[in-house]
């Protein structure tokens, strides 16, 4: 799904109709008004974005770890070079705040472009922010707290131990049990 939110609408839709259900080029151009033509081109460039953006490998845990370790002393003492070293030259951050909190409408792509959102809008932030490690669904991520409270959860994709992918979600409604552990029982 992270990758498809990388995508534009028209793509996502006909990558989702070609790969998924098989439909034909033919009935994809007739629902999003383009020519047949089109249609195959817009798809085959979906492709080769979606192709692009999965992981090439297998990372460890403690890989992942190393990365958001780097990334957490990097942000929490606004170590620019620091940053830009763990983070991949592609990386893409997406936001998630559910229209309650505010978080990025759209996917950030770049080193550089994220750098400068996480320096620009943590000096707007009121209050204190920390980051703990956590784990969240099986992966580690950061717990974010501002002034103590659960303000959301930063988890992160590596490759090649850098930073490819950032997801901050911050929506209220998938935070609920963030604090809380569940433990699993086999039947």
């Amino acid at each position: 799904m992270i990758v498809l939110e990388t995508l534009s609408p028209t793509e996502r839709a006909v990558f989702v109709l070609r790969e998924a259900f098989g439909v034909s080029y033919d009935e994809i151009a007739a629902a999003v008004g383009k020519s047949p033509a089109a249609v195959h081109q817009i798809a085959h460039r979906a492709r080769q974005h979606v192709d692009a953006r999965r992981p090439r490998q297998v990372v460890t845990p403690s890989e992942t770890r190393a990365a958001l370790a780097a990334f957490q002393r990097a942000v929490e003492a606004q170590d620019l070079q620091g940053l830009l070293d763990v983070l991949a030259p592609d990386v893409v951050l997406v936001g998630d705040g559910g229209g309650v909190k505010q978080a990025a409408l759209r996917p950030i792509i770049g080193a550089e472009r994220v750098v400068r959102m996480f320096f620009g809008g943590l000096g707007k932030v009121e209050g204190t922010l920390t980051g703990e490690p956590t784990m969240v669904n099986g992966n580690s991520a950061l717990l974010v707290r501002l002034n103590g409270e659960v303000d959301g959860i930063m988890a992160v994709r590596v490759e090649n131990a850098r930073i490819t992918g950032l997801y901050y979600v911050r929506n209220p409604e998938k935070l609920t049990r963030v604090e809380y552990e569940i433990p699993l029982t086999l039947r």
